[in-house]
């Protein structure tokens, strides 16, 4: 099974790269996707919009009676979908929230029972606190990639996410594998982000053009995996599916040597 972590600044793309990365993995592995944001939209393209119930939720409504049916709901091609979810906005605390989701996922041996062979987790990156660390710290994610643009305030954040994963660098934990440029037509993006990753010892793996056709198949509540198969777009996110898990086994093999 590879666990790989998504990271970005919110309102990046993040969500919309995770879950067409999902369906254009789907078509070759079976895949589980984890929305750690307390607005747990991050599998919505996925449940043509369908709202599902958070693992928070349920852990308020049924308590110790909460089964894997209750949190587990299948998407596109298959995709097993699940969000965390987070407090009534205000009160309590996210990263908190997100323990308590994984906890109850490794309870219910989530991974044993369905046996996924990728696992994401869609992590919001703005705020790199103890819950939100978790994939990177606890063992979950092996490979972390992040998602910017050459933003000012996108590039801030994924330099956080870097220095973040490299502070558990020595204690066996996941590691940054790569970096993702959700193009946003920014002046010089291309160098902007390539320099980012050179000062911080990464490399850009994808580029993920900017295009008309993810708006349109977010209106449907789906991804362009599912909505328009055969664009020009559909064939970056696939091409992302492929660099990734090349990484992810030639890591995992050099961590094995």
């Amino acid at each position: 099974m590879i666990k790989i972590a998504i990271y970005g600044k919110g309102g990046i793309g993040k969500s919309t790269t995770t879950s067409n990365l999902a369906a254009a993995l789907s078509e070759k592995y079976k895949v589980m996707q984890i929305g750690c944001d307390p607005k747990a939209d991050s599998t919505k393209n996925l449940l043509n919009n369908k709202e599902i119930n958070t693992v928070l939720d349920m852990l308020k409504e049924k308590k110790n009676e909460v089964t894997l049916e209750d949190i587990v709901h299948e998407g596109y091609n298959g995709v097993l979908c699940v969000e965390a979810g987070g407090p009534t906005p205000g009160i309590g605390c996210a990263g908190l929230g997100i323990i308590a989701a994984f906890q109850k996922l490794e309870e219910l041996n989530a991974f044993e029972v369905y046996k996924p062979d990728i696992v994401l987790y869609d992590v919001l990156g703005d705020v790199v606190c103890g819950g939100f660390a978790m994939p990177i710290r606890d063992g979950y994610a092996e490979n972390v990639f992040i998602v910017t643009s050459g933003e000012m305030m996108a590039l801030f954040a994924a330099s956080n996410i870097s220095k973040a994963v490299s502070n558990f660098k020595n204690r066996g934990y996941a590691k940054v594998s790569g970096i993702i440029l959700n193009e946003r037509k920014v002046k010089n993006e291309d160098e902007l982000v390539e320099q980012f990753a050179r000062e911080e010892g990464h490399n850009v793996i994808q580029k993920i053009r900017r295009s008309e056709v993810v708006q349109k198949s977010e209106e449907l509540g789906q991804t362009v995996i599912e909505s328009s198969p055969d664009t020009d777009i559909a064939d970056d996110y696939r091409e992302l599916a492929k660099k990734i898990i090349e990484i992810c086994e030639k890591e995992k093999e050099e961590a094995c040597v």
